[in-house]
């Protein structure tokens, strides 16, 4: 039997949070702790509940997702974010990733996709679509280049077989098209990927995205 999971929605449309209940209340292993109509009390009762996923709604009123997601995460009770989006605001994608959210879900997205991608969060993965991934690079694209600078030391670390896989990963492939693409078996995918989060102390492959593009690790278009 599968862990419980302890689920917090935080929306500011009463109706959007009465439709994600009534199909998370079906679900046997998932347990809604709280409601939240605002980013505040969101961190309120993130605090309180240490849910397991915050299903979070980007634009809300008093403190948005964002602000939110910083603040949830950075008190580090253990809980993991899942962006509630509609795509009509895509600046938000990059700054959501950078404000550590595990992944993004649309709105309308079919029930039982929506109980996988929580469940593939909870399980401490992230939810990083290619469509999400192209999305991000495209904002990495549209920003000015920075100074050059020198890599982290911490990349220092990664074997070049390290190295290459986290590049792979930048660009928004799986651990089954990295293992085709590398000529690897797939667990073996999953041990590197492992360690390279441990070693450049990421939590997830969303942050080796944006850690790569903004270390100047992969350049858009590569």
């Amino acid at each position: 039997m599968s862990a419980r999971v302890g689920v917090l929605i935080a929306d500011d449309q009463l109706l959007v949070r009465a439709g994600l209940r009534m199909i998370l209340e079906l679900e046997p292993d998932i347990d809604i702790v709280g409601e939240a109509a605002d980013g505040a009390e969101a961190v309120v009762l993130a605090a309180r509940a240490h849910p397991d996923v915050i299903l979070m709604d980007v634009r809300m009123p008093q403190m948005d997702g964002l602000e939110a997601t910083r603040r949830i995460l950075a008190a580090q009770h253990g809980s993991r974010v899942l962006i509630l989006t509609t795509f009509d605001h895509d600046e938000y994608v990059y700054e959501a990733l950078r404000a550590g959210a595990s992944g993004f879900v649309l709105k309308d997205i079919a029930p039982e996709q929506l109980v996988d991608a929580i469940h593939v969060v909870a399980s401490g993965a992230a939810l990083l679509s290619p469509v999400i991934t192209r999305k991000l690079i495209e904002q990495f694209v549209a920003r000015p280049p920075d100074v050059p600078r020198e890599p982290p030391a911490a990349v220092e670390t990664l074997t070049p077989r390290e190295a290459e896989i986290m590049r792979l990963i930048a660009q928004g492939l799986s651990n089954a098209e990295i293992a085709t693409q590398a000529y690897v078996a797939e667990p073996t995918v999953k041990t590197h990927v492992a360690r390279i989060l441990m070693k450049l102390g990421l939590r997830d492959r969303v942050q080796v995205v944006v850690y790569a593009y903004e270390n100047g690790l992969v350049k858009p278009g590569r």
